[in-house]
């Protein structure tokens, strides 16, 4: 059975899962170098995704499209290209230049007994110039199942919580027993949704706008989580949060503003810096996580030693290791998709487990598009020549340099996970100055270590398996000084694990380095132009130029002088 899932708005892509195998999925924004976030508007391109994948329209037995926006004006901002139906909405879609409007579900279930495995059984999928028969499933579902399906739980067997939490809606936690075939629904564990942490953080530091109305940036809440090692955390905060919350709490939607606002009134001429009050509002949120988290948990009685945690605030490394460190719970699981870009992956799952009675999914986190190996033309001063990775490392090691490493198929999802990377030697403090100068990113930010899983405890606390880099780990203090350029203000890390059953090529890349070095590890960026997807092929690094040397299927392209 071919079940084609698809997610037409932002975070765009296209998954095939064949027999309970995904294989492939194609976000947009790493096609062509396109923006990040980018969606699908023309959907005679899905049509070519499948070809190129070595698929055709007419093969796909079920498509299954990703639900969106609210049941009603209010419920959330206004989003572009969509009209409010009863019971499901519909999208302004284009077929071959042609608009029209696509039904779909809606974002999430109404009320706390509808099922949020429901599935609407629809017709008028225009592709090229096939019209298809096609599903479609509740937003939040396809978080619930991309998580679940793809989890270490899923594979044994075993019962698990799942938490959502997106940029649109609450914190809600729903549990999955594989066995009773069902997903139950808890409710929500309390009423700010997830861009509360994007829009009150542009009142504060760096990422103030004009005037007291901000907006939802999808790109700002990873620079407020590194801007936030600049401040200092003071509980004295979380009482003026609080108070806030209950005098002004009216509505989800804008009430991250009006927070802001208010706070400002409360604390002005106190003396709090913006990098304090941002740094406590974020330190805030993880305890609330955890503190309803655990209440509702101690209510729900139900015995699962599980949790998935899915939805955009799911990037969050440190709310993910708030939870991690908790206790509630023996073993914690984020897809390497968490946010939006998993969504067509999930909607597919939800398919696959009601087609064909299957909760794990046999996937890859390397499932994303292969590199383009179209015609590379190299401009005057480049040349190129074999390099093996024993070679490569020698390099990073002697010449201190970055290099683009291209390799395979893409990862999936927002991290770049040593498929579509700048690596450099973490030894030189300068290495990350030098990569954010090359990427145009601020000077907070850090680099991620990429190391070997063998080592990671010893040098890393707790260093534990995190094959898609995400929970926070500490440097230990006899290795700061070894590896500054990963070393966040903090001294902490988003740490990266490779072993040889991973990717080979990767963990042989970092034994080589290892034995020249004795150090296990090497810095991570995403290979990709400002504001872009990963680079879609070595000719897109090249015309970036902002390194001497890329490195992809054992040749090396390099600058000449």
């Amino acid at each position: 059975m071919i079940i084609c899932g698809l997610k037409l708005t932002h975070d765009g892509a296209v998954a095939v899962i064949h027999n309970g195998r995904l294989v492939f999925c194609t976000e947009f924004e790493k096609i062509s170098n396109n923006p990040r976030y980018q969606e699908i508007r023309e959907l005679s391109e899905i049509a070519d995704v499948l070809a190129n994948n070595g698929y055709s329209v007419g093969e796909v037995d079920h498509f299954v499209v990703d639900g969106w926006g609210g049941y009603d004006a209010g419920s959330l901002a206004k989003q572009p290209r969509l009209e409010i139906g009863n019971g499901t909405n519909y999208l302004d879609c284009w077929n071959q230049g042609e608009m029209f409007k696509l039904e779909v579900a809606q974002y999430r279930e109404k009320m706390l007994e509808d099922s949020v495995s429901s599935l609407w059984k629809l017709r008028g999928l225009r592709i090229q110039n096939n019209s298809c028969a096609y599903y479609s499933n509740l937003h939040v579902a396809g978080h619930i199942y991309g998580a679940y399906c793809t989890s270490p739980f899923a594979r044994k067997g075993e019962a698990s919580f799942v938490l959502v939490w997106d940029g649109g809606m609450y914190p809600r936690l729903y549990y999955i027993d594989p066995d009773a075939r069902k997903v139950d629904n808890c409710g929500p564990i309390f009423m700010l949704i997830g861009n509360v942490y994007t829009i009150f953080s542009q009142h504060f530091g760096p990422f103030k706008v004009v005037g007291s109305f901000a907006k939802d940036d999808l790109s700002i809440a990873g620079k407020v989580m590194a801007y936030i090692a600049k401040g200092d955390v003071d509980k004295a905060l979380y009482q003026h949060f609080e108070t806030v919350i209950r005098s002004f709490y009216d509505a989800p939607m804008g009430f991250a503003n009006v927070l802001a606002v208010e706070l400002k009134k409360r604390i002005d001429g106190i003396g709090y810096s913006d990098e304090t009050v941002l740094r406590t509002f974020h330190e805030y949120l993880g305890d609330l996580l955890v503190e309803k988290l655990r209440k509702k948990v101690s209510r729900i009685g139900r015995k699962a030693k599980n949790i998935c945690f899915a939805g955009g605030c799911a990037l969050n490394i440190k709310w993910n290791s708030v939870l991690r460190d908790s206790g509630l719970f023996e073993g914690i699981y984020v897809p390497p998709f968490p946010n939006d870009s998993g969504s067509a992956i999930g909607s597919a799952c939800l398919l696959n487990a009601v087609k064909r009675d299957q909760y794990d999914l046999d996937w890859n986190v390397y499932s994303g598009p292969n590199i383009d190996k179209g015609l590379i033309v190299l401009p005057d001063g480049w040349n190129s020549r074999p390099f093996s990775v024993e070679e490569l490392a020698s390099l990073l090691f002697e010449s201190n340099k970055p290099v683009v490493f291209l390799s395979g198929r893409a990862e999936l999802g927002p991290r770049a996970l040593g498929h579509r990377s700048i690596l450099a030697s973490p030894i030189s403090a300068k290495a990350k100055d030098v990569l954010n100068c090359i990427k145009k990113r601020e000077e907070y930010r850090p680099v991620s270590p990429i190391c070997l899983e063998d080592h990671a405890a010893s040098i890393f606390e707790p260093g534990s398996r995190d094959p898609h880099m995400l929970f926070d780990h500490k440097v230990r203090d006899m290795w700061v000084d070894r590896i500054p350029a990963v070393v966040h203000l903090d001294n902490t890390v988003r740490l990266q694990t490779v072993s040889a059953t991973d990717d080979p090529l990767l963990a042989g890349l970092l034994k080589a380095f290892y034995d020249l070095s004795g150090i296990p590890l090497l810095c991570n960026t995403s290979a990709n132009f400002n504001g872009c997807g990963f680079f879609p092929s070595v000719q897109s690094a090249i015309e970036w130029g902002a390194t001497d040397h890329i490195w992809s299927e054992n040749i090396l392209y390099s600058k000449k002088n």
